[in-house]
């Protein structure tokens, strides 16, 4: 990774943990406009490393439902799009 993806994605890993501590779902949207503030080029890094370690953890937790549901002999968990991706 280049520096400032390593930035953007040190900085994602923070933002993500603070969220939780603070209870902010929307908290990394703060931190993404004081980014774009200053460097628009830091914030795409930013939201880019945020919404893959999103993503990636919104799997894992699905593929973790869907296991202990077969183990525990239920259904999985269902899919709801909430209308965006690609």
């Amino acid at each position: 990774m280049s520096v400032l993806e390593d930035m953007g994605d040190a900085l994602a890993r923070d933002v993500i943990a603070a969220m939780e501590e603070l209870g902010d779902e929307r908290f990394y949207d703060k931190i993404s406009k004081i980014l774009l503030d200053a460097s628009p080029t830091m914030q795409e890094a930013f939201l880019t490393a945020y919404r893959v370690r999103v993503a990636e953890k919104r799997g894992r937790a699905f593929i973790e439902a869907a296991l202990k549901a077969k183990r525990e002999g239920g259904s999985g968990p269902k899919v709801y799009m909430e209308g965006g991706g690609h």
